[in-house]
Formats: C-alpha cells, sequence, structure tokens
C-alpha cells in the first residue's frame, strides 16, 4: 500500500507509479484484481480535456481533495469510470484507469461482464475504462473511496518499482475534443508496450449544437468506453 505522499504530484508523475499497480475490489461475491495497464493523465485547471478545467463543482469535488481516492463518474449517463486522484490536497488532478489484466477473480470478472455485453477472451475483460469498472463491480457509489485504507472495500498496491520509460509508451487520449484531444500538446495516454490488454485507440466524435452546428475545440471529456 503506497504513502499518500507518493501520490500528492502531478498526473504525468504519477503514471510510471499506477502502471502495473493492482486495484482490488471487494464484495460479497467475491475479489476481483486488476493489474493497470493503460492509463490517462488529467492535470485539473491547467488542462483542457479535465473536468477540473473550469474550476471547483459538485461533480469534481474529489479531484481536489487529498490524493489517493477515486474519482468515479457516469459517462454518457451509462458507463462508470474511476481515475485515481492524485496531487496536492487542493489541487485538482487525477489518472484514468483505462484498461488493465485481471489477475484474481477471473471468473466473477466473466460472470459480470457477460451480464452486461459480449466478452470473448480474458483479454476483453477490462479492456476499456467502462470494461473495468464493470468486471471489478464499481459504479459511482466508487466517488471519493479510499484506495489507501487497507480496511476499505477498494485498495491499491503500486509495484516496488515504478514502470520505467523504456516500458511505456504515449499516445493522445481517448474521446477527448478540442485542443485537449490534440496529440501533440497532450500525449497522455500511456500503456505498457506490449501488453494486449490495451485499449484501441479512438478520436473524439465532434460535438454539435442543436440544428448542426459543430461545437469547435468545446472539451467535454469524453472518454471512449469501449463497451
Amino acid at each position: 500500500m503506497p504513502d499518500r505522499a507518493l501520490l500528492a504530484c502531478r498526473a504525468l508523475d504519477a503514471v510510471p507509479l499506477l502502471l502495473g499497480a493492482h486495484l482490488a475490489a471487494a464484495s460479497p461475491e467475491g475479489v476481483v484484481v486488476v493489474r493497470i495497464t493503460e492509463v490517462e493523465a488529467y492535470q485539473g485547471v491547467e488542462d483542457p480535456g479535465s473536468h477540473a478545467f473550469r474550476g471547483l463543482s459538485r461533480r469534481n469535488a474529489v479531484m481536489f481533495g487529498p490524493p489517493g481516492h477515486l474519482y468515479a463518474y457516469r459517462h454518457l449517463g451509462i458507463h462508470t469510470c474511476v481515475n485515481v486522484v492524485c496531487g496536492p490536497d487542493g489541487e485538482a488532478a487525477a489518472v484514468l484507469l483505462r484498461a488493465g489484466e485481471i489477475v484474481e477473480g477471473r471468473d466473477l470478472a466473466w460472470r459480470r461482464r457477460s451480464g452486461r455485453g459480449m466478452v470473448r477472451t480474458d483479454v476483453d475483460l477490462a479492456r476499456g475504462p467502462a470494461r473495468l469498472t464493470v468486471a471489478l463491480g464499481l459504479g459511482p457509489e466508487a466517488d471519493g473511496a479510499d484506495v489507501l485504507d487497507p480496511a476499505g472495500r477498494v485498495t491499491l498496491r503500486v509495484p516496488a518499482t515504478p514502470a520505467p520509460s523504456s516500458a511505456v509508451r504515449s499516445g493522445p487520449r481517448v474521446g477527448v475534443s478540442g485542443e485537449g484531444g490534440d496529440g501533440r500538446l497532450f500525449p497522455w495516454r500511456f500503456w505498457l508496450d506490449g501488453e494486449p490488454t490495451v485499449s484501441a485507440y479512438r478520436r473524439a466524435a465532434p460535438r454539435r449544437r442543436a440544428g448542426g452546428a459543430q461545437l469547435a475545440g468545446a472539451p467535454d471529456c469524453a472518454h471512449e468506453p469501449e463497451e
């Protein structure tokens, strides 16, 4: 279990700690553990792709709190995505958990995923942020969960040695429109090289106003759920 101070850093600096980390979720059905293989970094008010870009709101309040908590939200009112909050208390930053490998509780993960949609192989069980939360049994109620509390339902264990830069690849974030989705400015999606569980890249679909006018450059944090 990492010390909270270890995550009191910028989102980009938290990435090597979280790639290869194990996130475990316990429930009356059992325990499922995912080894994280893909993430995205979001740096609060400095980042036009972040939910916190325009400041504190009721929705994003957890991002402005102490590190080591989950920021969970509904995407499109259907899918839950989870982020690990990092940075000092009061400075919003978080890392979206995009994909991973089920290393414990595979049968339970299969039952959950099969009940929500098609799943073909073990590789697909947590390959995408919505699939990951379904496999773990996490919903919006996970918002604010302290993953550094050893007695908590959801717990995080980071590798003894952070992922080396030689093993990490990066590119544009998935489903983020506007400036925040520009891979030249924000190549802030990171994954472990060679991992089959890493999700496919998809660009953001342009948002349109009523009547069909396109909204140019409007950040919406529309992470593709890949469900």
